[in-house]
């Protein structure tokens, strides 16, 4: 059931965030993140194989332990930005938002009327009845989020007018697409990307829209910090359960 989402009530507050990625398909993994202390998690649904009723119990795994879930969509498919938030989603990303027009049409299939056209339905967003269905529509509006994420040198170049329409709750930046738009491929600290990245920080503190930096080491986070960012994704749960497999290979070998 459409519960109060509590990142964009602590950004409201000026309160701190963090999430990661998390691409495994397994109910366990997401309940592992919540308990961990992260605060949302974004399930991906554009690179990994997710059948529906296994996302709906990733969404419920984190719903179990507080956890907001956002759900990344594939690429201008309106179908499942509806689908994903009738199975509970908190918010979806929208990947490769490169013109105004593509996040409206987000909003039109996340919002329901006046502020978009979502298909009216039941099911667990309501809870099954339990809210009243105009009181749910306006709920729903006010809590779910639409995320853009930029990945394309189209995006960065196309920034102000995308926010200055407004509906867009939080930005996050693709650096590894970026690098790869500006020909650059994962040279990720390439000035190039670098500058992409700083141009959307500035048109949203510009715009008054939250930016969320992908921030996956403490450096990286201190200095995104410093300059009054306060939402990060500091990676994603293969990269770290990878790492810590390496790690305590490595050093069981060398005791």
């Amino acid at each position: 059931m459409l519960r109060p989402n509590a990142v964009k009530a602590k950004l409201a507050a000026g309160e701190e965030v963090d999430g990661l990625f998390c691409s495994l398909p397994e109910p366990s993994v997401v309940e592992m993140i919540g308990c961990a202390g992260y605060d949302f998690a974004i399930l991906d649904t554009e690179h990994a194989l997710v059948d529906p009723q296994t996302l709906e119990n990733l969404i419920r795994a984190a719903e179990a332990v507080g956890l907001t879930a956002f759900v990344r969509v594939p690429e201008d498919d309106p179908g499942a930005v509806l689908r994903v938030l009738d199975a509970g989603a908190m918010g979806v990303v929208v990947p490769h938002v490169r013109r105004r027009s593509d996040i409206d049409r987000a909003i039109r299939a996340a919002r329901y009327a006046p502020e978009g056209m979502r298909s009216l339905g039941g099911g667990r967003g309501p809870g099954f009845g339990a809210i009243p269905p105009v009181e749910y529509t306006k709920r729903a509006n006010a809590e779910i989020s639409v995320i853009a994420l930029i990945e394309d040198r189209e995006g960065v170049e196309a920034i102000d007018e995308i926010l200055a329409g407004g509906g867009v709750d939080l930005v996050l930046p693709g650096p590894a697409d970026l690098s790869q738009s500006y020909g650059v491929p994962w040279q990720l600290t390439h000035p190039l990307v670098r500058e992409a990245v700083r141009t959307l920080r500035a048109s949203c503190a510009e715009h008054g829209v939250p930016y969320c930096a992908m921030a996956r080491s403490p450096a990286r986070r201190a200095e995104w910090r410093a300059e009054g960012v306060r939402a990060f994704v500091t990676g994603e749960e293969r990269d770290l359960a990878a790492r810590a497999l390496r790690d305590h290979l490595a050093a069981h070998r060398s005791a």
